[in-house]
């Protein structure tokens, strides 16, 4: 290592203890003896420069199971924080992540939520740095979750998801909306499906969750025929339960998935139509239900309850029902 990267390096290590005004002074005192010592390079093993550092974590996190989807997003968003800031990951301070922070919002006009996501992923890659010994402090450790006021999100009602089946133009397309409303498993666990995954007979399946995890889910007897009708017509040997409509017939995409639902909301005036609220609403109707929450928990594959509590959005008038029943 070059005698000023050392430099560098020595006051990156030091830059959390060294008092606010005094970083030139700290600089000139570790430069005036460091031509006399003798360095044994420790930084022999770590990433040279912010584009290794990024390999090396977006490594880590596809061995631990994240999605490409996954993967994907945490690289685009540190690479515009290497682009923007414009310092080796061990130069960065906790001020240049907050000033990045706050531009990001402002340039963008980015919600409280897009912001936050944004911010616990830079804190996930520098705590990934620390852990590795790669750097001796978290930047983002001093930099709090946003506060975002709780949003009551919406749900489709009984009828709403009556007219975006019956607008579905094909016998898929019918069973792909049936199978998220009955199971409500993520678009990415539904297009994984194999055909033989499917047990017919106990309207059950295996999926594959986030991280890789098993877990069983269940569908209703219509979902059931509705499968089993769309298979009949299929014309090709794939082992895929969902394939697109023409040849060559590969399994089905999320984007395609994406795309058919938002033509169906677009047709009957919904707007947008995601996947991901089916999973919402099944939620919703199985605490309003009565489901305890634990077993909610374990249907959608949640591995802190926390995140199925903020999914489900209780009904005023089953608190009202409940509260007669219970408390008066």
């Amino acid at each position: 290592m070059e005698n000023t990267n050392i430099i560098e390096f020595i006051y990156s290590k030091l830059q959390n203890v060294i008092k606010e005004g005094a970083s030139d002074d700290a600089k000139i005192i570790i430069s005036s003896f460091s031509h006399n010592l003798i360095f044994v390079d420790a930084t022999a093993n770590l990433p040279k420069t912010n584009e290794d550092a990024l390999k090396l974590f977006l490594s880590s996190k596809e061995i631990e199971g994240c999605s490409t989807r996954s993967i994907k997003y945490y690289k685009n968003v540190l690479n515009k924080l290497i682009e923007t800031i414009k310092k080796e990951y061990y130069l960065i301070s906790t001020e240049d992540l907050r000033v990045y922070l706050a531009e990001y919002k402002e340039k963008s006009n980015a919600s409280k939520i897009t912001v936050d996501n944004v911010r616990r992923i830079i804190s996930t890659f520098f705590s990934w740095l620390e852990a590795e010994n790669y750097i001796s402090k978290s930047p983002a450790k001093r930099i709090h979750k946003v506060r975002i006021g709780k949003q009551v999100k919406e749900v489709y009602s009984d009828e709403t998801i009556e007219m975006i089946k019956q607008s579905a133009k094909s016998k898929r397309d019918i069973a792909i909306i049936d199978f998220l409303i009955s199971t409500g498993i993520r678009v990415g666990e539904l297009v994984k499906l194999n055909i033989k995954d499917i047990d017919f007979e106990n309207r059950e399946c295996i999926v594959f969750g986030k991280g890789s995890k098993q877990r069983k889910v269940y569908f209703d007897a219509t979902t059931k025929i509705h499968i089993k009708q769309y298979l009949d017509s299929r014309n090709d040997n794939n082992d895929a339960l969902f394939v697109s409509n023409l040849k060559p017939y590969n399994r089905l995409e999320i984007s395609g998935v994406e795309i058919m639902l938002r033509k169906i909301g677009k047709s009957i005036g919904l707007g947008k139509v995601h996947p991901h609220k089916f999973r919402r609403t099944l939620a919703t109707k199985a605490i309003d239900k009565g489901m305890p929450i634990e077993q909610v928990q374990h249907l959608l594959g949640h591995t802190k309850i926390d995140t199925t509590l903020e999914y489900a959005m209780v009904d005023d008038t089953n608190v009202k029902l409940s509260h007669k029943k219970y408390l008066e």
